[in-house]
C-alpha cells in the first residue's frame, strides 16, 4: 500500500470471547507450513523508474522507524511506532531478512519505501514517494514471496482513512475480513481507581517477572494466535524494546499466582501511552480483572504525565464492548483485507 498498512499490535484480553494478539495482522495463511526462513538468492520487486532495492537489515532500524513514522504522521497525524517494533521484524524466527525484506531508496539514497514478509506481512511507502507506482510493486512483491514460500492467503491492514491504499488492494483481489480499531482514554484529569476484584493483589511489574508474564500471555492467547511465541521472540515484541514502561505495567496476582498482566509501552514524540498487551488467565475471567489493569495502568500513565492511553483491537475479539465500558473511544479504524493465493 502507499502508506501504512497495519496497526503497531493488537491488545489481547482474555475475558469472555477474547482475542489473538497479533490475530491476521498482515498473517499469512499457511497451509502446509509457508517455507520461510530458506536462505534463497534475493529477489527483490519491478519497480518504478529511479528506484533501486536491497533487503533490509538491523543496521537500517532506525531509517525504517523514520520512514514508517512520516508514513504513521500522514495518515494519523501522529507517530505511534517505536524503532522497537522495527527491530522486533527481524527477530522473527521464521524471518529471513534476504529473502523476506526489501528496502527501497531513491536516486539520492534516502529510504522510499520497504516491505517485509513472514507469515505476516508489512508494507510502507514514504507520503512524498506514493502515487509513483512503488505499493503496486511492493504488494505484488509481498504476494509472490508469499505464495513461493506455500501459503495459501495473505493479509494486509489498511487503514480505512487511507482511500488510495484501499483501492489498491481492493485492485489486488483482496476482500474485507475483519475491521481493526484504536481505541483512547484521554485523562484530562487525576481519576480514582475502584478497588481490586475480591482476592486480586495488583503491582507493577518487577524484575524476574517476565518468564511468568510471557507464559501467562502466550496461554492466554492459545486460542486465537496462529502460534506460539518462544520467550525471545514475545520480549524483543514487548519486555525488551526501549519504550516498554514496566512502572506502568500492572500484573494482577491471585494466591501469590500471576492470573492477568497489561503491557504498557511509551509512545514515542507524544504525552500519550499504549497497551500492547491485556492478558486474564482462562479460569479468572469474568471478575472485572481485565477491566480493573486497564484502569489501573490509565493512571498510572496519568501519574507519569501521560494524559492519553491507546490500544488496538479488531472485531474477531469480541473485545470492543469491554474498552467502550471503561471509557475508552475509537479514535480510528482500520480494514484487514485478505487474498487467496492458491
Amino acid at each position: 500500500m502507499e502508506a501504512a498498512v497495519h496497526p503497531p499490535g493488537w491488545t489481547g484480553v482474555a475475558s469472555g470471547p477474547r482475542e489473538r494478539p497479533h490475530l491476521r495482522q498482515g498473517a499469512l495463511d499457511a497451509r502446509p507450513a509457508p517455507h520461510y526462513g530458506l536462505v534463497v538468492p534475493y529477489s527483490g520487486p519491478m519497480l518504478p523508474p529511479g528506484y533501486r532495492s536491497r533487503p533490509a537489515g538491523t543496521d537500517d532500524v532506525d531509517a525504517i522507524h523514520a520512514l514508517v513514522a512520516e508514513c504513521e504522521r500522514a495518515v494519523d497525524g501522529r507517530v505511534q511506532t517505536d524503532a522497537g517494533s522495527v527491530a522486533a521484524v527481524f527477530a522473527r524466527p521464521g524471518l529471513t531478512p534476504n529473502s523476506d525484506t526489501v528496502l527501497v531508496r531513491d536516486r539520492s539514497g534516502r529510504s522510499a519505501a520497504w516491505a517485509w514478509v513472514d507469515r505476516r506481512s508489512e508494507v510502507d511507502v514514504h507520503p512524498d514517494h506514493r502515487g509513483r507506482g512503488l505499493g503496486a510493486a511492493l504488494l505484488d512483491w509481498v504476494g509472490e514471496r508469499a505464495l513461493r514460500a506455500g501459503s495459501e492467503g495473505i493479509v494486509q491492514t489498511v487503514p480505512d482513512s487511507d482511500a488510495g491504499a484501499v483501492a489498491l488492494v481492493r485492485s489486488r483481489g483482496y476482500i474485507p475480513l475483519v475491521t481493526a480499531w484504536l481505541l483512547e482514554f484521554t485523562m484530562p484529569d487525576e481519576f480514582l481507581v475502584p478497588e481490586a476484584p475480591p482476592g486480586i493483589v495488583v503491582r507493577p511489574l518487577r524484575a524476574g517477572d517476565e518468564p511468568a508474564t510471557h507464559l501467562l500471555v502466550q496461554d492466554a492467547f492459545d486460542g486465537w494466535q496462529e502460534r506460539r511465541q518462544s520467550y525471545a521472540e514475545w520480549a524483543k515484541h514487548t519486555v525488551e524494546r526501549a519504550t516498554f514502561a514496566p512502572a506502568l505495567s500492572p500484573l494482577a496476582f491471585h494466591d501469590g499466582q500471576l492470573v492477568g498482566a497489561a503491557l504498557s509501552l511509551e509512545v514515542p514524540e507524544s504525552d500519550e501511552g499504549y497497551i500492547e498487551q491485556l492478558a486474564v488467565r482462562r479460569d479468572q475471567r469474568g471478575h472485572g480483572i481485565a477491566r480493573h489493569l486497564l484502569r489501573y495502568a490509565f493512571r498510572a500513565f496519568h501519574q507519569a504525565g501521560r494524559h492519553t492511553c491507546t490500544l488496538w483491537t479488531h472485531s474477531d475479539t469480541g473485545a470492543l464492548d469491554l474498552y467502550l465500558r471503561v471509557g475508552m473511544t475509537v479514535r480510528h479504524s482500520s480494514t484487514v483485507f485478505r487474498k487467496e493465493l492458491l
